[in-house]
């Protein structure tokens, strides 16, 4: 028996593909989720092949052999489940973000750039029925997608996190956004030129000086990357326990590395409406499992004050990153999230807070190009009412070059001298420091 070419059998699968897919996204009653999906799919591609030989013969063509017929469904049935017609996306090990707006497909590569994709639906309906699938097999339980529940938000089975809209916008529009868990280091982002020497050297020994760290940046800055790379000089003897709303820090899965970390997520209400758990539930969880360092992928909401309270009360060396478009405008952002928390901190007393709480603030900077440069380190040194005093002790331009910016203060430099920071690092070629 001749061995099925696979030129016929990938087109035969797109063809098949394309017509199965619009089939079950016209059956309202079909089952939505696992094997029971599956099965059906089965069906419906059984089912579109036997027409397919019924008109060859009719016509006079030749069908197709048993084995090639096989083949085809196998491929085919690869395609219209799990993640479908999106797996061949989500295997590109260089694409780092996935747009889709009704048919059109946009990608960003690791790189920077974009790019316009063919479309992998034949229209929004379609669009709709691949999302719900794909929330119903989600891993951290079903989710729920339609009118009702017009965003969704949920890992995938790999660690990418996808976001998908209905009814509130023009078309169905879905957003995955990658993470592979790789390990990154601070002599990586060195290499990269995200960091400098300068700023290499000073975050990894504030890392090692047990300092409590937020990270900001705009969205897509590379504010995750940077706090893994920050993670990645904390010693492997201390345990860590890392909170995030879904997925993409994986330091746990890092053994070598991190080998007592413990990796807790947050959870939306099931599709009863029951069962959430909140990253501000989950600080609080995380402080009662002896955790050496809480990191929090992302401050957002209402864990803002449950951190701040538990960076103040003795867990030094936190991590957490947040959404700012400046070192300095932290502050303003963690007064706001407080002000808005079951708490309702005035601002006065968030100052407070966040000064006993923030030794340092690191703003990663992303160029349209994709650039991603860290251009500011600012250390919080006190509160006065309803300010943060703080003394940006260094900045650099987007092209590298460094920047006037002050010193740090004396408990600071002491800390970071004794963890092997050269402090000479930060001063002008005279001795002086910038100012």
């Amino acid at each position: 028996m001749s061995t099925p070419s696979e030129q016929v059998i990938a087109e035969w699968a797109r063809y098949v593909a394309a017509e199965a897919m619009g089939r079950l996204a016209g059956q309202d009653d079909a089952p939505a989720s696992g094997e029971a999906y599956r099965r059906r799919a089965e069906r419906v591609i059984r089912q579109i092949l036997d027409e397919a030989a019924r008109d060859a013969l009719a016509q006079g063509r030749p069908v197709l052999d048993a084995t090639t017929e096989q083949a085809v469904l196998r491929r085919t049935l690869a395609a219209v489940c799990g993640a479908g017609p999106l797996q061949d996306l989500l295997d590109d090990p260089e694409i780092e973000n996935i747009n889709l707006t009704g048919v059109n497909v946009w990608v960003r590569y690791a790189d920077g750039r974009r790019e316009q994709r063919p479309p992998i639906v034949a229209g929004d309906q379609e669009l709709i029925a691949l999302v719900r699938r794909i929330a119903a097999e989600s891993p951290a339980g079903e989710r729920r997608f339609d009118p009702a529940a017009p965003i969704l938000d949920m890992p995938l089975a790999d660690g990418s996190r996808l976001n998908a809209v209905m009814d509130i916008s023009s078309a169905p529009a879905v957003s995955i956004r990658r993470h592979r868990y790789r390990t990154t280091t601070l002599r990586e982002l060195r290499r990269l030129h995200t960091l400098d020497d300068v700023a290499a050297g000073l975050l990894a020994a504030a890392v090692q000086a047990r300092r409590n760290i937020v990270i900001t940046g705009g969205t897509g800055a590379g504010k995750t990357t940077l706090l893994r790379a920050l993670a990645s000089a904390i010693p492997e003897d201390e345990r860590i326990v890392t909170i995030e709303d879904v997925p993409e820090l994986g330091l746990e899965r890092d053994a070598d590395a991190h080998p007592d970390a413990v990796a807790l997520h947050a959870r939306p209400p099931n599709v009863e409406g029951a069962g959430e758990v909140t990253v501000a539930d989950l600080v609080r969880a995380a402080l009662r499992m002896s955790p050496d360092r809480v990191i929090v992928g992302e401050t957002r909401g209402h864990e803002t004050v449950p951190l701040l309270n538990a960076m103040s009360q003795g867990n030094d060396g936190s991590l957490t990153t947040l959404h700012a478009a400046s070192s300095e405008g932290a502050f303003a952002k963690l007064g706001a999230y407080a002000a808005q928390s079951s708490e309702r901190l005035p601002l006065e007393a968030t100052c407070l807070l966040v000064a006993a709480a923030v030794h340092l603030v690191v703003h990663i900077f992303a160029s349209p190009e994709g650039e991603r440069v860290v251009t500011s380190i600012r250390e919080v040194v006190g509160a006065e009412g309803p300010r943060v005093v703080s003394n940006e002790i260094y900045r650099r331009a987007q092209d590298g070059r460094m920047l006037p910016a002050a010193p740090p203060s004396p408990p600071t430099a002491d800390l970071l001298t004794e963890h092997g920071f050269d402090l000479a690092r930060l001063l002008e070629p005279a001795g002086e420091w910038v100012r």
